[in-house]
């Protein structure tokens, strides 16, 4: 997989309840045995409903990890769920964390064209109240499982969904933390004073012609007005979609700017951890 579990990895909560799990594994390595340190990723298809909508859900955690951790929602690019936010949701649960990969169109429906995807995630931004409640009723889920510290919440998102999380912070949603990977930054109700109640990371790729630089200084310049809690980062050479493998063929089948950067991407996902583990303190 993408991931190795160690204790520079694992969130601190975690470090101590695998001591015993260590010890083991050194006992079975004296006896010639392999390490049953593996990561038991568990994945779960997931229904729940916002409203009369019925929506279709990814959720993975590691079941060999015992008692609750935190929780993290993953929202998906314009193409809809797909297996790209079902991994990253794999991803999470490898280093310790509950995810939940939700779905923002209803139905676990996907676009196989770029004409579709921009109408699905239209259709969501110019609803925020109902865009808001669709994330809810997938936190709530996430915070009702078994797994689930229900205090220690944060989301992730990607193109659509990093910059629909955006929107929602602006609005003020509760969560320990968001992380934007290459999403919009532009926006028509910018933050006020005391609005953003989370912290909040952008994952910006330096050559994505989709966000241009006055965007950037928008966005700077609101969040700090805004008094938020922003950290931006931004990685050299990469375009727009630069965590998605697919990218590339997505562009080349679209003839669209996009385009993966295993650097970027590497880079980012360790942003990503550093950012998780200290907002989950």
């Amino acid at each position: 997989m993408h991931t190795t579990k160690n204790a520079k990895s694992l969130p601190q909560y975690l470090v101590n309840t695998n001591i015993i799990g260590i010890i083991t594994a050194v006992l079975f390595l004296l006896c010639g045995f392999s390490s049953p340190l593996q990561a038991a990723v568990k994945g779960e298809e997931i229904e729940y409903k916002s409203g009369d909508t019925v929506m279709k859900g990814y959720l993975a955690y590691d079941d060999s990890i015992s008692g609750k951790r935190p929780g993290v929602l993953v929202v998906h690019e314009w193409w809809g769920h797909n297996e790209y936010a079902r991994e990253r949701a794999r991803m999470l649960a490898e280093l310790g964390y509950t995810a939940l990969a939700v779905d923002m169109y209803g139905d676990g429906k996907q676009a196989s064209h770029p004409e579709d995807a921009g109408k699905f995630a239209g259709e969501v931004r110019k609803n925020m109240p109902e865009a808001e409640s669709r994330f809810n009723a997938a936190k709530d889920i996430l915070k009702k499982h078994k797994t689930t510290n229900p205090d220690k919440i944060a989301a992730i998102g990607y193109c659509f969904g990093g910059g629909l999380l955006l929107e929602l912070a602006r609005r003020g949603i509760e969560l320990n933390g968001i992380v934007s990977f290459h999403g919009s930054l532009a926006t028509e109700n910018p933050a006020t004073v005391g609005s953003v109640k989370t912290k909040v990371l952008v994952c910006h790729g330096a050559d994505d012609p989709f966000v241009k630089p006055e965007h950037i200084a928008a966005v700077k310049s609101e969040m700090k007005d805004a008094k938020a809690t922003f950290t931006f980062k931004e990685y050299a050479g990469a375009k727009h979609s630069f965590t998605n493998p697919g990218a590339n063929e997505f562009g080349k089948k679209f003839n669209l700017p996009l385009e993966y950067n295993e650097q970027a991407d590497k880079q980012s996902w360790e942003d990503m951890k550093e950012f998780l583990q200290a907002a989950f303190k």
